[in-house]
């Protein structure tokens, strides 16, 4: 096990009721704050009311950012930096799911920044030119990225069809409220989609080139089978709290760094194939990793990673035979439970062709190879896309 600095500071109010908890705690931050919200929900289901009556009874002067789209643009980032630098905003309060938290991460750094965030922070990666962010807080809608315990962002420029992660520690929420009950509304395809997100994000930290990870691994099982449990339920019946409540809560342990303390390495491919499917063609992210995911494994499965494949369909499915049969009948009950869900088991079930293929597989790596469990080149990424079909 690896040295490792355990710190997740983001404060989380859990349960019902607890959006009551935001006005005490932007107050500790200043008085203005930036809303950022989606496409309206939050104003059809109550949220944004509530969250309004607690700003005005604490005396909170509060600007908007609406029309956030599900994979989140740069120029509503470069909107939202300037309504802070403008306005003095001391907090940013995004209420919504991952890409509505994820912009408000973007404009976070931007809003305390004469560059430009793209290029110099999602593209270069130069955190050495971050020198003061806006604080960053969350009401959470919907169970699947994790963000709102995190330090990821992720943001697409779609005039280059590319869609890219930068992290950093500064941009993690100060707090974020997670009251399950704001996830009833969730339709049943955005419910699959969560819950294969936060599928594939245990994934990537459980197949890795790392050949201890014992006690993380079993974490991470337990994470995986928790979700296989209450995913089901979750999409036939909306309104059941104890599914909608642990759906919620595995989204963030899945990706607060939690399961991977003292882990040597993770793999992250399937997430950068991904992000070129979805900023070619805006899909939904979790379903574009239901996709790839099988074909992933498929892909990467031989006899040096065998053992990780093995452990996954014993622990996981009860899969018993000889390694090869338990490791190839672990890829098939993975794509069976995402179909059962309602996802799509192949990219020409949503009219997805190979014609951008060449150009996905090369964005992909533009960093260079990209994974651990098998470094993955353009070339390799082009089969897995073939795959998918």
């Amino acid at each position: 096990m690896k040295n490792f600095v355990y710190s997740i500071p983001t404060k989380i109010f859990f349960g019902k009721g607890q959006i009551e908890k935001i006005g005490s705690e932007i107050l500790k931050y200043g008085k203005k704050v930036l809303l950022v919200y989606g496409k309206g929900s939050i104003k059809s289901n109550g949220i944004y009311d509530k969250a309004v009556e607690i700003l005005k009874a604490h005396e909170i002067e509060y600007f908007e950012l609406g029309g956030v789209d599900p994979n989140p643009r740069t120029e509503t980032v470069y909107k939202g930096a300037e309504i802070c630098k403008e306005n003095g905003i001391d907090l940013i309060l995004a209420m919504g799911g991952g890409s509505t938290i994820d912009c408000a991460k973007a404009i976070s750094l931007q809003s305390k920044y004469d560059g430009d965030f793209w290029t110099d922070f999602y593209i270069k990666g130069r955190r050495d030119l971050i020198k003061e962010v806006t604080p960053v807080a969350s009401i959470l809608t919907l169970a699947a990225t994790g963000s709102e315990m995190n330090s990821n962002s992720v943001i697409s420029k779609m005039d280059e069809n590319m869609k890219v992660g930068f992290s950093y520690e500064g941009i993690k929420p100060v707090f974020s409220v997670e009251d399950p009950e704001y996830t009833y509304s969730v339709s049943k395809y955005q419910t699959c989609a969560g819950a294969i997100d936060i599928m594939s994000h245990l994934f990537e930290q459980y197949f890795s080139a790392e050949k201890d990870g014992f006690m993380q691994n079993r974490i991470i099982e337990g994470l995986l089978k928790t979700i296989i449990h209450f995913a089901p339920i979750a999409v036939e019946n909306p309104k059941d709290y104890e599914a909608r409540a642990n759906i919620m809560w595995i989204s963030s342990l899945a990706l607060n760094e939690l399961v991977t303390y003292g882990k040597q390495s993770t793999d992250w491919a399937t997430h950068q194939i991904e992000h070129q499917l979805s900023a070619v063609y805006d899909i939904t992210h979790g379903i574009g990793l239901g996709i790839l995911t099988p074909a992933w494994m498929k892909y990467v499965l031989c006899e040096e990673n065998i053992h990780r494949f093995v452990d996954y369909g014993k622990n996981i499915w009860n899969l018993s035979g000889s390694d090869w049969e338990i490791a190839e009948k672990s890829i098939e009950k993975t794509r069976e439970f995402f179909t059962s869900l309602g996802c799509p088991a192949s990219l020409s079930e949503i009219n997805i062709d190979d014609s951008h293929f060449e150009e996905m597989a090369k964005n992909a790596v533009f960093r260079g190879p990209v994974g651990s469990m098998k470094k993955l080149t353009e070339k390799d990424i082009l089969e897995i896309y073939k795959l998918a079909l």
